[in-house]
């Protein structure tokens, strides 16, 4: 991957990493509503730098239409979701962190952090391919191997399945499934979805799980890799 830094805004980087992520685990295209929720921007705001961005040759975006990535954004996005999960996983493990503190420390790090000192943070960890929350860690060409997975709430009655992907979007809901032993890597069997209930492996008891558990968790069948 090139180097970037100080090349774009905060803004701009802040824009092609939300762009890319919305559509990294499911198909559905991001529109200049949904991208000013997840930025918590107003939607005249982000109207405005989405053409910036257009003009930049970042995205592209039809009026009322979805917003894409060119390949040009594409890469910076890549790089900027290096950085951010680099930094959480360094959080975690070199400092203490917990999972559900790590987002917004890294939120203002990666955009600070120099590439040598970042490629320094990648040997020290040993060159990690997920973050805390399972999130992909691209290499430093920008190369992400992703698992086959579906979200919880697709999963059946019966079948057993490997955590790989808990969203961190909600600090809360990371701690309330870690006091329940859900965490990455870990294996659930479904007993029932009417209501959503599973067992961890190496509980006893069925646990009960929300709407909203089920729509932030990524799963792949079999409780293996996928």
């Amino acid at each position: 991957m090139s180097k970037a830094g100080g090349k774009h805004p905060v803004a701009v980087e802040d824009y092609v990493k939300a762009v890319y992520a919305h559509t990294e685990w499911q198909p559905a295209p991001i529109t200049s509503s949904v991208l000013a929720m997840r930025l918590g921007l107003a939607a005249s705001s982000v109207t405005e730098m989405v053409k910036k961005l257009c003009a930049q040759g970042l995205v592209s975006h039809e009026p009322y239409g979805a917003i894409t990535l060119t390949p040009d954004g594409a890469t910076l996005a890549l790089r900027m979701l290096r950085r951010h999960r680099l930094i959480e996983t360094w959080l975690v493990r070199e400092f203490g962190y917990s999972w559900d503190e790590v987002h917004d420390e890294a939120e203002v790090l990666e955009h600070a952090l120099s590439e040598r000192m970042l490629d320094a943070i990648d040997e020290r960890l040993g060159h990690p391919r997920r973050d805390p929350h399972g999130d992909l860690i691209p290499s430093r060409d920008g190369t992400v191997d992703r698992p086959r997975a579906v979200l919880l709430r697709e999963v059946a009655a019966g079948e057993r399945v490997r955590v790989v992907r808990i969203s961190d979007r909600d600090p809360g809901l990371l701690r309330q499934l870690e006091t329940e032993g859900v965490t990455i890597d870990g294996t659930l069997t479904v007993g029932s979805v009417h209501p959503f209930e599973c067992v961890v492996d190496g509980g006893d008891a069925p646990i009960a799980l929300a709407a909203d558990a089920l729509s932030s968790i990524w799963v792949s069948s079999g409780g293996h890799g996928a």
